[in-house]
């Protein structure tokens, strides 16, 4: 009897037809906008939103074996909208999962009364024989949704977060009278802080299917329908739908050429193919994307996201609240211009270009954005007038990154002279052919230099940045995409303009692209399928959060440029007087300025000692003493909160140090790798000190000012890396190549080779290695 009442029941197809034509009105007819007004343009504003509905699909909240609860699944999405309720936002979960929780549950019950009957008639071992009935759907709902929310409801209470129960059919929105009082519940609810958890009430509803056979399926009813009905009859400001896929792609995802969709606008519906639907579950995609259309016509935005992905799970709901670019965003705003997306796809094809360009071409190009920067001076200065004033208005902006963001025409000169430079180099860059091997008759193997592929250089208020990393760019066969401060953004459109003006003498227009859309620098270093290399310059903060967050993309830069100047017992007093000034004060803020001063203790009973400290003082430079250097006094500066501090200002931390040897040690222990200097006039000193000393740049008696790519003579720099490998130091043109090898060969197979790599036969006594070192590919 037990069995013949959890067996599949087959139901009226009149009652199926009703069900479906309900849905169908649900979605088809067009929802009011909701009174709290449209939704929003863009995923920045996604940190606004105050109500939020968080949709649980299916294949989310049950486990890969379809029977029973992903539990830590759950409870990471449990964390995430508790959290979000404690800031103040009114959280509500549309949730599916009470029969495969009631499955779990009846499985059980049957699994236990057959194992005593079979354990009483035939024995343990025909146990393993057992058959399992068709669990009816509706049955297992009824069994599962106690349970479902007494686990909701423990797993809210860690974070002292109360939540309530709400079933709902899809009558329920068709009654004026039901809606408005579950309105009212809802409404009651979140004013009392408490979070609803709504389900369709699948003990009583129909399957979507009567007539088929249930078993290994989740029959939940179409929760999407439901979440979008009720984010726009509760004025939601967002509805986040979770599944088990990364959002919406072109076409079924799988396939060779799908492509995710960061931003999904009305009239984009034509240019989609869906997939089949998922194995658990009855929406699929297609009914996810009328949905999320419906909610968003009554001005609720939403997110399409992966819910089940382990290394996201954890924050993928409050990555999409932070506005980060996770899952597809549904917007009825589309901008002018392409996506980064397409912009990076456009560089990278116009790049290859670029790369198989003759040397000379690459250069004419360089050359000619150069005079660009001459002959449109006035208009490049007009505009570098405009965002002056706005920054000197907005007043935030401190005085070193006002003097960053100012150009001068004899600052383009500059520009322009290293321009030209850069077009010399890049006549012997890309193509060169480092080493070049016979390693048998007919058999040639070729090391050459190629472009790294697509650079992402993200630069703070410094518009001269954008020609100089361009022209190293275009000189390497590199494509570019150029992320700005927002302060410069005028300047930068105009030279980014210029740019492409020069580009497009070789058809090469599109190889710099400047990033101008909301895109924020994490979204950006997400794409790591598509951008090789990132290069941050700006501020210390900056590059550190570049290199956080770009887990996939290697980063060239320094996190810090804690740089130090140490002054020998055998050091000339001029040299020290001019090169700790310059060091320190030409300009505090750069990454290669002075930020500890080292002295011999010899120095201290030296008239020297005095008048380093009387020229900081007049350079009113601010010193903070070192543990040490604070015990030799009797009234010292205030002492230095930390050894290993970038001050980025007229500050500096000065300290005493016993020998050479030890000024190095402490180096080591607190610097940044950056640039270091020695002062001294004993040579056997100075070299022991070049030679142990690690860092990227190390100087003997000359400016730590002095580690800048322009000043090394590379025409400009697209920064400077502290890095153990690839590039170190102001990295120039050559830092932006890789190589590969080219090999040339007439039939070989590795048949011909030996265990030990050797040729089995050699022809007139040929040397196997034959190195041709510094010869141009002809080819």
């Amino acid at each position: 009897m037990l069995l013949r009442r959890l067996a599949l029941c087959s139901r009226s197809h009149h009652l199926d037809y009703q069900k479906h034509v309900c849905l169908t009105r649900a979605l088809t007819q067009a929802p009011q906008r909701s009174a709290h007004g449209s939704s929003f343009a863009h995923r920045g504003e996604l940190r606004q939103a105050k109500r939020i509905v968080v949709k649980l699909g299916s294949a989310v909240v049950t486990r890969g074996d379809e029977c029973g609860l992903a539990l830590g699944r759950l409870a990471s999405i449990v964390e995430q909208v508790a959290m979000l309720q404690n800031q103040g936002r009114e959280m509500m979960i549309v949730t599916s999962g009470a029969v495969a929780f009631g499955k779990q549950r009846l499985r059980h019950e049957i699994l236990l009364s057959q194992s005593v009957r079979q354990a009483l008639h035939s024995g343990h071992n025909q146990l393993k024989d057992m058959s399992l009935p068709v669990l009816e759907a509706r049955a297992c709902a009824a069994a599962g949704q106690s349970g479902l929310m007494a686990l909701y409801e423990a797993m809210f209470t860690q974070y002292s977060t109360c939540t309530a129960q709400v079933l709902v059919t899809n009558l329920d929105f068709h009654d004026d009278q039901k809606r408005q009082n579950l309105n009212s519940t809802l409404q009651e609810l979140l004013r009392m802080n408490i979070v609803p958890i709504i389900n369709t009430n699948d003990a009583v509803v129909p399957p979507p299917e009567p007539n088929s056979d249930l078993q290994g399926v989740i029959s939940i009813k179409d929760n999407d329908s439901l979440a979008a009905r009720l984010a726009v009859e509760m004025k939601a400001d967002l509805l986040i739908a979770l599944s088990d896929v990364e959002g919406l792609y072109n076409s079924p995802p799988g396939t060779d050429d799908a492509k995710l969709i960061d931003i999904f606008y009305p009239g984009d519906q034509q240019s989609i193919i869906y997939g089949t639907k998922s194995r658990v579950g009855i929406g699929g995609m297609e009914a996810k994307v009328k949905a999320a259309m419906w909610a968003l016509q009554g001005g609720t935005s939403v997110v399409i996201a992966n819910g089940t992905h382990p290394k996201v799970t954890g924050h993928v709901i409050t990555d999409i609240v932070e506005g980060k670019k996770v899952g597809t965003f549904f917007s009825e705003i589309k901008p002018a211009g392409p996506t980064v997306e397409h912009q990076t796809e456009m560089a990278r094809t116009s790049g290859r270009t670029l790369a198989s360009l003759h040397p000379d071409q690459r250069s004419e190009i360089i050359c000619h954005l150069a005079e660009l920067l001459t002959d449109k001076k006035k208009e490049i200065l007009t505009a570098n007038k405009m965002d002056m004033d706005l920054a000197v208005n907005a007043g935030h902006l401190p005085p070193a990154m006002l003097k960053r963001l100012s150009l001068s025409p004899s600052k383009l000169s500059s520009l322009a002279i290293g321009l030209r430079q850069i077009a010399v180099a890049a006549q012997d860059s890309v193509g060169r052919v480092l080493r070049r091997t016979r390693v048998a008759h007919n058999l040639e193997l070729e090391q050459i230099t190629v472009p790294i592929g697509v650079l992402l250089v993200i630069f703070e208020a410094r518009p001269d940045c954008l020609p100089q990393v361009s022209a190293l760019a275009i000189a390497s066969g590199n494509a570019l995409l150029l992320k700005g401060g927002k302060e410069a953004a005028n300047t930068n459109r105009v030279l980014h303009q210029l740019t492409q003006e020069a580009l497009s003498l070789h058809g090469v227009r599109e190889a710099v692209q400047l990033v101008s859309t909301r895109e924020e620098v994490e979204d950006l270093c997400r794409l790591d399928k598509m951008i090789d290399l990132i290069i941050p310059r700006g501020s210390s903060q900056l590059v550190r959060n570049i290199q956080r967050a770009a887990k996939g993309i290697p980063v060239l830069g320094h996190s810090e440029g804690i740089c130090h100047v140490y002054v020998d017992g055998e050091a000339s007093v001029d040299k020290v007087i001019k090169i700790v000034r310059d060091s320190k004060c030409d300009y505090p803020a750069a990454c290669n300025a002075m930020e500890s001063l080292l002295i011999h203790r010899d120095v201290l009973r030296m008239p020297l000692f005095d008048q380093i400290i009387d020229m900081l003082r007049t350079e009113q430079v601010k010193i903070h003493a070192g543990p040490r250097f604070a015990s030799y006094l009797t009234f010292s500066p205030s002492e230095a909160k930390s050894l290993r501090t970038e001050y980025g200002d007229l500050e500096c931390c000065i300290e005493v140090v016993d020998s050479m040897q030890e000024a190095v040690d402490h180096i080591h222990k607190y610097g940044s790798s950056h640039t270091d200097v020695i002062i001294t006039e004993n040579e056997d000193t100075a070299e022991q000190f070049l030679q142990q000393l690690d860092s990227a740049c190390v100087f003997w008696n000359a400016s730590s000012r002095f580690a800048d790519g322009y000043r090394f003579g590379l025409g400009a720099e697209v920064g400077i890396s502290t890095a153990r490998i690839h590039a170190r130091g102001p990295v120039g043109l050559e830092g932006l190549l890789t190589t590969k090898w080219v090999l040339r060969g007439d039939g070989h197979t590795a048949a011909d080779f030996s265990e030990q790599g050797t040729m089995k036969y050699l022809h007139e006594n040929l040397p196997i290695v034959q190195p041709l070192v510094g010869q141009r590919d002809s080819n």
